[in-house]
Order: C-alpha cells, then structure tokens, then sequence
C-alpha cells in the first residue's frame, strides 16, 4: 500500500511521520530516502515524539546510530551516509540497531536493507519548493 502526501512546514512533516509511527511494532525496520535537508530527520523526530520520545532526536551522521527510550520500544535511528558500502563489520554494527525490540528508522540505506527481513515501509521525502515536501510513504508486508 502506499500513501502520499504533501506538507508545507517542518510540522506538518513532524504530524504526519507521528501518524506513520502509530501503526510501526517493535522489530520494524523502517528505510528513508531523500536528498540531504529533505527532511528525513525532521520525519524521525515526528515519529519517535509519538512512540514517547521527549528528548532531542538529531542527525547521528558521524555517530551512525542513536538509541531512545520510546513508551513501548526503544527507537533506533541510523544514518549510514558515509558507508559507502555494506561489509561484514558493518553488518555487525548495523546489528547492534536492528533488534527485534527496537522500532529502526535508517537514513541513506543501502540496497541490503531494501530485502531486510523485517522492512516494514519506505519513505521518500522530497523539496517540493521551499518549506514545502512530497512525501510517500510505501507499506511492506502482511499488516500494509
């Protein structure tokens, strides 16, 4: 299944990824394209605010990954921007974020997570001119 939609402020991107993250169940792993400033952190920061998040969600750029403490899961939130590919040690690292108690949102994912057993949606965000974004929201599995 998939949904779009169109937002026109950092907010409203913020409300509908808050909306998104109330159907996502520990183990989801959820995948975000876009160009850089598109507002994929922006649509995690939503969404972890819904799982019951209170702190600051940034970037983890150079850190890879974050982990918070959500209400009902632990949120993890990776950027794998400057891996240029996928290797046994970071498929390790990459294990360490992707648990089956934890709800996965990935910036910049390579093709290996696409086919990830436990993808539960992709996102794309795009500029649709200044504050404004397109944003599709495209359902994987049994419960799309």
């Amino acid at each position: 299944m998939t949904e779009t939609f169109s937002t026109s402020s950092p907010d409203e991107t913020a409300a509908i990824a808050a909306n998104f993250a109330e159907r996502l169940t520990p183990g989801d792993v959820v995948v975000l394209r876009g160009e850089l400033g598109s507002g994929k952190t922006v649509f995690v920061r939503g969404a972890a605010g819904a799982l019951g998040f209170r702190g600051r969600v940034t970037s983890p750029t150079f850190a890879i990954g974050n982990v918070y403490s959500g209400d009902s899961a632990e949120i993890a939130h990776l950027d794998l921007y400057r891996l240029a590919e996928i290797d046994v040690a970071d498929e390790a690292v990459l294990d360490d974020f992707l648990t089956p108690e934890r709800i996965a949102f990935v910036e910049w994912p390579h093709d290996e997570l696409a086919n990830a057993e436990r993808l539960r949606a992709v996102v794309a965000l795009e500029h649709a001119g200044e504050d404004q974004r397109a944003i599709e929201i495209n359902w994987i599995g049994e419960r799309a």
